[in-house]
């Protein structure tokens, strides 16, 4: 049987959707921009890169392509010189939003019906009886922030107030998300945890899709740094996932990255979870070499968004983005005849975009292996055809809501 490697890149968009414009998202093109920006100079930045965005691999799969199928426009440098060596295209999600778990879920064959809670852009943004139980059922003295914010400006803000009264930070985004900061050493990474899990049980009536723990260290006179033991404390998917089926059929299943926590932990195999882009791909690459036949791989590569897209950093994410690129002849080394992988995104985070959130945009979506077929796959209507297609390819019954493209 064949194998699959299904390669997240974490916000890496290449257009906005059709209906970009209800997000206030109309124009963005994560891709698109960044490849502009470089171009004219605005994507340098001394010791790390400069000059045009270089991504020659991935051009040569059609990545150009699918940005144009998604805006009408190839990104400079991203033209192929040739054939494309993949079949590419361009989805779009069907479900409401632009977070993180609405686009796994999909792309795992499960679009969100419903629509998530959010927490409103006020002072403070979290209902008083929230708050009031997550102090009382966690031990709390009290807590910081309680608004929309950006995740490192808000430990700037509050980090010397959180050593002094130990009162975690909690915020919010435009994501149906409710974040806990604490202080690793002085507040404890086990009770950061512990409180997550209590306010992932409080947010549940109100939808909320993600508690997430964004634990940090360092002090008021060296500065503030979160590290790489943040944990999502998700809700499991609606349905059936291509994990389910997966699980169900007796599969082997590596989740690299923090695809466990973005499932809940449901049907996602043995779990690795190392810090940076870097460590993911060569932990995902390390576990496809020795996969059984029938197996399934499924990475997420989070740095383009977390230290690039939220941070508005145009070179920091170009250099993501032709590091990723650079290491493309490392993924074909592992695929066997007849194994598949898929390159795509959830959603966009343009760095050239307003404000420090996501983007509501359409993803690349770029399949290829050894005897496998080339050509264009046109624009997909569900982020679901991905999972339908790697489910045809493994020899999985059909299940869901999308639609293969073999």
């Amino acid at each position: 049987m064949a194998r699959a490697l299904l390669i997240v890149l974490d916000s890496v968009g290449i257009g906005g959707a059709p209906d970009a414009a209800r997000y206030g998202d109309a124009g963005s093109d994560t891709v698109g921009h960044i490849a502009e920006a470089c171009a004219a100079g605005r994507g340098d930045r001394p010791g790390l890169r400069a000059g045009p965005l270089r991504l020659p691999n991935l051009a040569a799969f059609g990545l150009g392509l699918a940005c144009e199928g998604a805006t009408g426009r190839v990104p400079p440098g991203l033209a192929p010189e040739a054939e494309p060596q993949a079949l590419w295209g361009h989805a779009v999600e069907t479900a409401a939003g632009k977070d993180t778990p609405s686009g796994h879920w999909e792309i795992a064959g499960v679009p969100v019906r419903e629509a998530w809670g959010h927490f409103p852009d006020t002072h403070p943004a979290f209902p008083a009886e929230l708050t009031a139980a997550l102090i009382v059922r966690a031990g709390l003295p009290g807590i910081l922030g309680d608004r929309h914010a950006s995740g490192t400006a808000i430990i700037d803000a509050f980090g010397a107030e959180h050593l002094r009264t130990g009162r975690p930070i909690c915020y919010t985004s435009a994501d149906s998300v409710f974040q806990i900061a604490a202080h690793e050493e002085t507040f404890g990474l086990e009770r950061l945890y512990e409180t997550c899990r209590i306010a992932r049980d409080l947010c549940d009536p109100y939808r909320v899709g993600r508690v997430i723990a964004r634990p940090f260290i360092g002090s008021e006179k060296d500065g503030f740094h979160r590290t790489s033991r943040r944990k999502d404390f998700s809700v499991a998917p609606p349905a059936a996932t291509l994990l389910d089926g997966l699980a169900a059929a007796g599969r082997a299943v590596v989740s690299v990255g923090k695809i466990g926590d973005i499932f809940a932990h449901r049907a996602t195999g043995r779990e690795i979870k190392p810090a940076g882009n870097a460590a993911c791909l060569d932990a995902a690459l390390d576990a496809f070499a020795g996969l059984p036949d029938g197996g399934f791989v499924f990475l997420n590569l989070v740095d383009f968004d977390t230290e690039h897209g939220h941070r508005r950093d145009v070179p920091g994410y170009a250099a993501e983005l032709e590091a990723f690129d650079a290491r493309i002849p490392e993924i074909h080394a592992v695929l066997k005849s007849g194994d598949l992988c898929v390159i795509t995104a959830d959603h966009g985070n343009d760095p050239t975009w307003i404000g420090t959130e996501h983007t509501r945009e359409q993803v690349p979506v770029l399949a290829f292996g050894p005897g496998l077929a080339t050509g264009s796959i046109g624009q997909r209507d569900t982020f679901a055809d991905i999972g339908a297609s790697m489910a045809a390819h493994l020899g999985l019954s059909l299940f869901g809501a999308g639609r293969a493209w073999w």
